[in-house]
């Protein structure tokens, strides 16, 4: 099953619910994430003998002084280091007063810990919102600095639990142990270099009372939308699974266009046709004789092969020159569902429109481009929201790629798997090709783009089996064959 994600307003409502109509107080709530956090601890180091224990001034530090504790209590060598001012009321006091009633003792010099065998980060949790400055930036510059396994509670301290976005500094997780359910800033952008792996507590919390509020997105992988690849039926012949037109290739970029079009095929496509510039059409289907190659000069000559098209992919090597921009002046006014990459995009953000029957396939930087924002910066300083616009402004589906892709149509869902070799060029030629081929295939565009983003990042992890290091987009080829069977 898909994964849900949720905002902090909807977990901050969740665990009033929980109070309010599950009977479950807010301290029975921190001391289960504590022992939970400790039962993790033990599960994973189970050797552990020497921890020590970051705690900060709100419930994240209480969640911290009930794991401490139980440690303590379970014989293990223990050292405290708080940063900030203890609460002085609350939750977190009262598991503050335990601790110390069990003999915890507490420090607040990071620098004078010993050589801990693991480090628990309980410094910040859902409601930091502001960068991290003082005590609690070299605490976390010392929690990074030691390299020794990290556990974090609910969140990394420093990450911002909405956006996944980096306030100034944030510990390097090796295991974020998440309560309640899965916040949607975990698994996107900049996040996934800090959360490490991620597990999730929900602490006893009726099913009912979490469904009360719906969550904001959805976690899939390839493995839960594969499910719905019926076997093909033994009559089934080319035309039952879609013309694929790809459109792009001009002089020195024709690489492009013929990866999108390969995967194309190697997603199930029936027919794949290209149409690409006079001076590169006579060697693009050289070693792969099943693409149908045609040598298009002016947008009139487009116009038959958009006729026989069911789905055309518009975009990879196009260009923004005359010939480009001519051809997807043409194909943009075509009543063919579209999958729209690379310079289409950029051609569109100077024109924009909006259809309800197209996939826009955007790295960080066409999506500034597209949404008039000034740097890809902008964008993944809050993806979800850049997600969002994209669909609002444009219609149909919107792909922002990226560390944990997300897919934006009536709902949006974030893709899991892929890995840091698929950083390199061709990779988008690819999933365009991809999603054109499940388009071609009878899906819906947000489907497609869900199964086609999902199969992408699989296919890429089998390719880098080998190593991240070196991976080509050409590489994923053979996997999407086999996966998608």
């Amino acid at each position: 099953m898909p994964r849900a994600l949720y905002t902090v307003a909807a977990i901050r409502a969740t665990e009033q619910a929980a109070t309010t109509l599950a009977d479950i107080p807010s301290l029975h709530l921190m001391q289960r994430a504590g022992t939970a956090a400790f039962r993790l601890l033990r599960a994973r180091w189970p050797t552990l003998r020497k921890v020590a224990v970051f705690c900060g001034p709100g419930n994240n530090g209480g969640d911290g002084y009930v794991l401490a504790r139980e440690a303590h209590q379970a014989g293990l060598q223990v050292e405290v280091v708080q940063v900030g001012t203890p609460a002085a009321r609350g939750d977190a006091r009262v598991c503050f007063e335990a601790l110390r009633a069990c003999g915890g003792s507490i420090n607040v010099a990071s620098d004078a810990v010993t050589e801990p065998e693991v480090i628990v980060d309980a410094l910040f949790g859902i409601g930091l919102n502001k960068n991290i400055e003082g005590d609690a930036r070299v605490a976390i510059a010392a929690i990074n600095h030691r390299r020794v396994p990290t556990l974090c509670l609910d969140l990394p301290s420093g990450l911002h639990a909405d956006t996944g976005n980096v306030l100034g500094i944030a510990v390097n997780g090796t295991v974020t142990l998440t309560f309640i359910a899965l916040k949607q800033g975990l698994v996107t952008g900049r996040a996934l270099n800090y959360v490490g792996s991620l597990e999730c507590a929900d602490l006893g919390i009726p099913h009912k009372v979490l469904e009360l509020h719906p969550p904001a997105a959805w976690q899939i992988t390839w493995n839960e939308t594969r499910a719905r690849f019926a076997p093909r039926a033994r009559a089934a012949h080319k035309g039952s699974f879609g013309h694929v037109l790809v459109v792009g290739g001009a002089p020195g970029f024709s690489g492009a266009a013929r990866l999108a079009a390969e995967a194309a095929l190697r997603s199930g496509a029936g027919l794949v046709s290209v149409a690409v510039h006079p001076e590169v059409a006579a060697h693009l289907n050289e070693g792969r004789p099943e693409l149908m190659v045609h040598a298009v000069g002016e947008p009139h000559e487009l116009t038959a092969l958009l006729n026989r098209a069911s789905v055309i992919a518009v975009g990879p090597g196009l260009g923004q020159g005359e010939w480009g921009a001519a051809l997807f002046a043409a194909v943009r006014e075509h009543a063919t569902p579209l999958v729209v990459d690379a310079d289409a995009l950029n051609l569109l953000a100077l024109d924009p429109q909006t259809r309800t029957d197209w996939v826009l396939t955007p790295h960080p930087g066409e999506a500034a481009r597209l949404l008039k924002l000034r740097t890809a910066a902008d964008i993944e300083a809050g993806r979800y929201r850049a997600a969002l616009a994209l669909q609002a402004r444009y219609g149909g589906t919107a792909v922002l790629k990226g560390a944990g892709t997300l897919v934006r149509g009536a709902t949006t869902h974030v893709i899991s798997g892929g890995n840091p070799g698929m950083a390199t060029g061709g990779m988008g030629d690819v999933l365009t090709g991809i999603i054109a081929g499940l388009l071609a295939q009878g899906l819906s565009g947000e489907f497609a783009a869900v199964a086609g983003a999902a199969l992408h990042a699989a296919a890429a992890d089998c390719a880098a089996r080998d190593g991240e290091r070196g991976l080509l987009a050409s590489d994923l080829m053979p996997h999407l064959r086999t996966l998608v069977n």
